[in-house]
């Protein structure tokens, strides 16, 4: 009588274990709210920095131009970027333990090869850009990428992260029409994107 229901069981189990295998399914939803909420603040501190006494300039452009100021910006987007990576860590590592997974198995790996070509890519794109003075360009140019390379990862992880590399890729090129509120644009993209996909990710896989 419930042998139809032990094979459906079965077939369940079987395919539990080949997207263990073939995705790596640990990324936490907590890490992309958390990541979205440092990207934010990260935001409001390069504004203040742009908009401070000392440094009061009426073209955000204008005031990239001094050495100082953008240094101060490149120190906090590294901090950002920093703080969002060991926060986001430490909530991968939980949920990799919680589904008894391994953290650095080779779908980790080749997740974080898949992504890094096109981070590393923009990357360098975006330095380039800083220095022919083309600052308007990159805050767009690092949308664009980072969605790339979420569409080029999500393969290796859960399909949702596709949906959010998508709408990166459109707002940074929403943004290259309305060079000067790069910042704006990186606020919403790498700040309320992360937050949304990131709660939206909890309520569906951790809640």
């Amino acid at each position: 009588m419930n042998q139809p229901k032990d094979h459906l069981d079965t077939l369940h189990e079987i395919r539990d274990l080949m997207e263990k295998s073939s995705r790596f399914i640990s990324l936490s939803g907590l890490s992309g709210v958390s990541a979205g909420i440092f990207a934010l603040f990260g935001a409001a501190a390069a504004f203040v920095i742009l908009q401070s006494d000392s440094f009061f300039y009426t073209d955000y452009r204008a005031a990239l131009d001094h050495t100082q100021v953008l240094w101060l910006l490149v120190l906090d987007a590294v901090i950002t970027l920093f703080l969002s990576f060991v926060v986001a860590m430490i909530f991968t590592v939980r949920q990799a333990r919680r589904k008894g997974q391994a953290i650095w198995s080779k779908t980790a790996q080749r997740l974080t090869i898949n992504m890094m070509i096109p981070l590393v890519t923009g990357g360098v794109f975006c330095l380039a850009f800083l220095y022919q003075g083309y600052i308007g360009i990159i805050a767009p140019s690092m949308l664009v990428f980072y969605g790339l390379a979420l569409i080029n990862g999500s393969k290796y992880t859960l399909h949702d992260i596709r949906y959010l590399g998508i709408c990166e890729i459109i707002l940074g090129l929403i943004a290259t029409f309305f060079i000067g509120y790069g910042l704006l644009f990186w606020a919403i993209g790498f700040g309320v994107l992360h937050i949304i996909y990131g709660i939206v990710m909890y309520r569906k896989y951790e809640k």
